[in-house]
């Protein structure tokens, strides 16, 4: 399995996203990330757009960001969060950490891995009993949209999208992986009328029991 990747059109694609984010997306990750503490496992953290908003209670943020041009802007990024920030250049499948975490941080990621299960189940061996996965994550929409995704996932969307899978149940997995989802909510990134297959997001937290 390789432990980089290389999608530059992806790369270039989500660098001008995430310098335009809405400033509804940004107070989805303010509120994600609140009352966080101690050491915190964040996986995919494309540009770093996280790291300026981790609260003064976090001791050490380990990012793992695979592409090799995303990792170079999130590394510009960590040298200027308020929070000590690391970031490693790997697959969150291959990632190991050799103390377990406080909390983990998926944002907008868990629909591009290749086997969300397996990578949900290495998320909770990678936390301590108690902690935190904190997730904010496309998920499958029923109806006429939900038709959508599965055509956009089956053609174009992935590839154009760093792999993206938008029709995904990922509350469901990060309960059969073994958490407890302590709270998860509905939002819209976009106008429900827009056909956008990415639109439906579940923001929330599970616990490792």
């Amino acid at each position: 399995m390789s432990s980089t990747v290389d999608n530059p059109f992806f790369a270039r694609m989500w660098t001008w996203l995430s310098a335009h984010e809405p400033e509804a997306m940004r107070q989805r990750r303010e509120q994600l990330l609140a009352g966080l503490s101690g050491r915190v496992l964040e996986v995919g953290a494309g540009t770093g757009t996280n790291f300026a908003l981790y609260p003064p209670t976090v001791t050490e943020v380990v990012a793992v960001e695979p592409e090799r041009r995303l990792v170079a802007a999130a590394r510009e990024a960590a040298a200027q969060a308020p929070v000590q920030v690391s970031v490693s250049a790997d697959t969150v499948e291959n990632f190991t950490g050799a103390d377990p975490f406080d909390a983990v941080v998926c944002t907008l990621v868990l629909c591009s891995v290749e086997d969300q299960k397996s990578v949900l189940r290495q998320l909770y061996s990678l936390l301590k009993p108690g902690g935190e996965l904190r997730f904010l994550e496309h998920i499958a929409s029923t109806g006429a949209r939900g038709g959508l995704q599965r055509f956009a996932d089956a053609t174009v969307w992935p590839r154009i999208s760093g792999n993206c899978h938008t029709h995904r149940h990922t509350e469901q997995t990060i309960a059969e992986a073994g958490f407890q989802v302590a709270e998860s909510r509905r939002e819209w990134a976009f106008p429900r009328w827009v056909p956008m297959p990415a639109a439906e997001l579940a923001v929330g937290r599970a616990v490792r029991p």
